[in-house]
Parts: C-alpha cells; sequence; structure tokens
C-alpha cells in the first residue's frame, strides 16, 4: 500500500509493533513507520470497536494513538522512532463488557469520565450535565 522512497542518509532502525519487530529509518514517526511496513491499524473505538488508522499525520486528528514504552495514548505521528522502541496499538478492540465488568455504552463511558475527571470545566462534564438537565 505504502512504498517508502530512496533516501540513502537515513539508517534503519528496529522497532517492535505489537511483538513483531519492524524496520524503520532514523526520523520516522511511529505511524509512518507503522504504515510503511503494512500496520495500518493503530487502534479501536471504544464504544463500537471499528479500527482507527492515522489519518492527518500532523497531530490533529489523535487517531494514530499508540502505546509507546508503555506509556498510553501516545500520537504516533508525532513521536519519532528509536532502536528498541516497543509500540503497542489498541488493534484487538474495545474489552468486553462481560469479561471486565466495564459499562461501554456511551453513558457508561461518560458516567466512568464523570468519576474520574477532575476539571470543572470539562466540555464532556458540561454536555453530559446539560443532557442530565434537561432530559
Amino acid at each position: 500500500m505504502f512504498r517508502r522512497r530512496t533516501d540513502g542518509g537515513r539508517h534503519a532502525v528496529g522497532i517492535l509493533v505489537d511483538g513483531v519487530r519492524v524496520e524503520a529509518r532514523a526520523g520516522d514517526s511511529v505511524a509512518a513507520a507503522m504504515l510503511a511496513a503494512g500496520h495500518v491499524t493503530c487502534r479501536r473505538t471504544p464504544v463500537s470497536g471499528s479500527p482507527r488508522a492515522p489519518y492527518c499525520l500532523m497531530g490533529v486528528c489523535f487517531d494514530c494513538l499508540v502505546t509507546i514504552d508503555g506509556i498510553g495514548n501516545r500520537q504516533g505521528c508525532m513521536t519519532q522512532v528509536r532502536d528498541g522502541m516497543q509500540v503497542e496499538t489498541g488493534s484487538a478492540g474495545p474489552p468486553s463488557p462481560g469479561a471486565s465488568g466495564a459499562d461501554l455504552s456511551p453513558p457508561g463511558l461518560v458516567s466512568a469520565h464523570m468519576l474520574q475527571c477532575e476539571s470543572m470545566n470539562c466540555a464532556l462534564r458540561f454536555v453530559y450535565c446539560s443532557a442530565i438537565r434537561f432530559a
């Protein structure tokens, strides 16, 4: 699907994507390295489990979120690869509600967010509270 341009000045580095070794070039973003290696899906949506792939490649859309070296929700398009980096995608899908006890319906996600959110100016809090008030 994607083909690299030949630029002989950059050396190869190895990263692990979901435990599989992938060759990248120094200076590549994680998202670009994944696309070049054929790894298209970075994550799945929490509600429907739809696969998401890098879209804008400039840090705006957040569809390229991955876990890098154990730190979650990193934008793959904004992070340069380095040798030995471990990347985990969320492409396994959302956890099943029966297995974890999590409520993945939109109201369940919102109420879970409300319990953890520390910002009183959160847009989601405003929408949720407005919906309850006018329901």
